[in-house]
């Protein structure tokens, strides 16, 4: 599937098989020294529990570059360690897609054979057409979006490094 056939679609639903247990890959999704080292600069932290925030913060590059103080919100809705994270979901680093107002992303996590695990994440845009493009990577200079995400994700955790070295 193309980016442009996967940014107008409501739910963009993303796969990759990680060489690394489900208890690893929960870690790196959920823990703020995992979510610094891949990715987009800055880390995450999540209150695992109904109702618990989720915040996304820049790095000082980000920062100086004018990036609000927190660059993405939302909630905790479920949380099922290692299988599975439902969240709210906002970019605020830019006020249209402020205005889509939040999503939803539910990360899954399965046990395979031979010490893989199949990590899904599934990000319902419905309504949220720019956050949408973005997240599928078709906004000029701004990132490759999940693909990108996911990708530095299990080149981490199956080397030790991310793709920026």
């Amino acid at each position: 599937m193309t980016g442009t056939q996967q940014a107008n679609r409501t739910v963009q639903v993303y796969r990759v098989y990680i060489k690394a247990t489900p208890e690893a890959i929960w870690d790196a999704i959920t823990k703020p020294e995992w979510t610094r080292q891949y990715g987009y600069p800055g880390y995450s932290e999540y209150d695992l529990r109904p109702g618990g925030a989720y915040r996304a913060f820049p790095d000082e590059t980000m920062q100086a570059q004018g990036a609000p103080d927190i660059i993405v919100d939302g909630e905790v809705i479920e949380a099922d360690p290692p299988r599975k994270l439902v969240q709210s979901w906002r970019m605020l680093w830019d006020p249209e897609m402020v205005a889509e107002g939040f999503t939803r992303v539910t990360w899954e996590i399965e046990q395979e054979a031979s010490g893989l695990s199949r990590l899904t994440v599934s990000h319902d845009v419905d309504g949220a057409p720019k956050t949408a493009r973005q997240l599928a990577g078709e906004i000029p200079g701004t990132g490759g979006g999940w693909s990108f995400i996911l990708s530095d994700l299990k080149t981490l955790l199956e080397t030790g490094k991310s793709l920026a070295g």
